[in-house]
């Protein structure tokens, strides 16, 4: 059940639409279901056409009595004096008679403070019915003692009584809100866009781009240059003493109000976390000896477009470790480090829909925008703490055109892992509306990588080795995995493991080291595929291995001895807790 509490100055315009046709004639049978006295309230659903317009202004100037008083009394309008509160059934719900409906209108006005029950003295509110799954609560927030109400957190009330509500006459159950979300478009902007052919409404259209330019950008500047390069009006806020900015607005390309002026739409407005200071905190300048040099610049090489996915997916490997361990000792202090671990996997995931390949970008952007709910709670990120982080998803909008497919199915691998953490801990901290997004958003990931990695795959099974190597790969995994052999060996993506075992030999890596190093990552026994996932693992530890030989190579003099390749299997926990994060090229 959805409350949505809203207010507005115009009564006899919100009596108009409540008892009107509707925008597309969907109303049915307005009527009157509840009301503060509903002896002597003329029902404007239930006279005769002639008398439906009077009936609408008495209506109007009967709940309004309190307000034009208190106007008299002051001298001076009262602001916003209409609340108004659409309450939705969820879809499947059962069908709810016109007293269970009258009954939660009552238990909705006394929970948000408008009409305590047994309180004489309070707002003047009816509830009007016109489709089977909703009523509409309206309300004149002036009490019949002159007062305004003590309302307060009405809408976070209302949501609170709706969940009790729906427990009590066994309605789906919703997850209750914590401030966070984002203002949802009201009906008159979806509405707009459906006129205008649109396919979401300015206000979610600016949301999504404005996330994704964050994403993109280094600092404030760079972010209103992304935004002003996509055609979206910025305009700023500077103080009047200080003359420096102190927020902004923003307008979508052909968004006007009826007199033809653009509507702007502030950044807090937007979501919480687009506010002008919001931003300020993930843009601030990182410790010293990190440069915060623009990231946006295409490099065409190839070789330099995959290393960047696989610094990224690299960075997110750490991240998983991170998130792994849970530790309910270190409390607040665990809490706020996954909360920055979740901001800076949210601009990856935007960062990576804008440069992955075209199969999955379309999925990539879905997971991106749902998971923009979930990286929104009540703890706030320390975004310094995930600088590498951050900075490794800038890079991969270097990765532009031409991409190695293996590197982008890996990372997105590592991230479906990301996501799963992210998800658990989420339900750990009991953030339902969170959880319920990075589910959706886990849902979109899953599908971008399967766009991705199937084709992969298949390209790598075509190149298996012939059978003697093939066999003798396959006593390798036998002797060096025994508990997981026949399932690696019976995955469909074992010709694919085989390939890429066989090109780590090729560059001088055993595969016995090679396939102990990526088994020992993490377990097995949760994978459904787990062929697939070490081929992943592989794909990645290889690229590490032979870029650690490689500057090992350049850095060798003739004075200096050879030195044996790193263990591949680092601690990336440990990395994390030293807090010293490098700087990427």
């Amino acid at each position: 059940m959805v409350p949505d509490v809203s207010t507005g100055d115009r009564s006899r315009g919100l009596l108009s639409y409540l008892f009107g046709p509707g925008r597309r004639s969907e109303h049915t049978d307005p009527h009157i279901v509840a009301a503060f006295a509903m002896p002597g309230i003329n029902d404007p659903g239930r006279v005769p056409l002639n008398r439906h317009h009077d009936a609408l202004s008495e209506l109007a100037d009967y709940l309004d009595q309190p307000v034009k008083l208190r106007e008299q009394r002051l001298g001076r309008r009262v602001p916003q004096h209409v609340w108004h509160c659409p309450v939705r059934t969820a879809p499947g719900d059962r069908y709810l008679t016109d007293e269970e409906w009258a009954v939660i209108a009552r238990r909705i006005v006394h929970a948000t403070g408008l009409a305590e029950h047994g309180d004489d003295a309070a707002c003047r509110w009816i509830a009007v019915r016109h489709a089977e799954d909703h009523i509409h609560i309206m309300a004149t927030s002036v009490r019949e003692d002159g007062r305004r109400p003590r309302n307060k957190g009405d809408g976070r009330r209302a949501q609170a009584e709706c969940r009790r509500i729906e427990a009590e006459l066994g309605l789906r159950r919703l997850k209750s809100g914590d401030g966070t979300a984002p203002k949802t478009p009201t009906g008159a902007e979806v509405a707009k866009a459906q006129r205008n052919g649109r396919r979401t409404p300015a206000r979610q259209w600016l949301r999504e781009h404005a996330y994704a330019a964050a994403a993109a950008a280094t600092d404030e500047q760079e972010y209103f240059a992304v935004l002003t390069a996509l055609g979206i009006a910025v305009r700023t806020r500077i103080g009047p003493e200080t003359g420096q900015t102190t927020g902004y607005s923003l307008a979508a390309p052909g968004d006007h109000d009826a007199g033809g002026e653009q509507i702007f739409y502030s950044g807090s407005n937007l979501a919480p976390d687009l506010s002008l200071n919001r931003l300020r905190e993930r843009f601030s300048p990182p410790h010293e000896g990190h440069s915060a040099d623009p990231i946006i610049t295409h490099i065409p090489d190839r070789h330099a477009q995959s290393m960047a996915w696989q610094r990224a997916e690299k960075e997110l490997r750490t991240t998983h470790s991170l998130l792994e361990e849970h530790d309910d000792r270190n409390g607040d202090a665990f809490d706020v480090r996954m909360q920055a671990q979740a901001a800076a996997f949210a601009e990856l995931l935007h960062n990576a829909a804008m440069t992955a390949p075209k199969a999955s970008r379309s999925e990539l952007r879905a997971a991106a925008w749902t998971f923009d709910r979930a990286n929104r709670s009540a703890i706030r990120a320390e975004h310094e703490k995930t600088y590498v982080l951050r900075r490794a998803g800038k890079e991969l909008l270097r990765a532009v055109g031409g991409q190695d497919e293996s590197a982008v199915a890996s990372l997105l691998a590592t991230a479906v892992y990301v996501l799963i953490s992210l998800n658990h801990w989420h339900a750990r901290q009991g953030h339902e509306q969170q959880a319920a997004a990075a589910q959706q958003s886990l849902i979109h990931l899953r599908a971008a990588y399967e766009c991705t990695a199937r084709p992969a795959l298949a390209r790598l099974a075509e190149r298996t080795p012939g059978q003697h190597v093939t066999r003798r790969l396959t006593a390798v995994v036998r002797a060096i995995t025994p508990e997981y052999a026949e399932r690696i060996l019976g995955d469909p993506a074992w010709p694919a493991l085989a390939t890429v075992l066989a090109q780590a030999e090729s560059a001088g890596i055993s595969p016995r080291h090679a396939l102990t190093a990526v088994v020992e990552q993490r377990e097995l026994h949760t994978a459904d595929r787990p062929a697939e996932v070490l081929v992943w693992r592989l794909r990645s530890a290889t690229a590490e291995w032979t870029a650690a030989r490689t500057r090992a190579a350049t850095a060798r003099t003739p004075q200096t001895p050879v030195t044996k390749l790193p263990t591949p299997v680092t601690s990336a926990a440990s990395q994390y807790r030293a807090n010293t994060p490098r700087q990427r090229r």
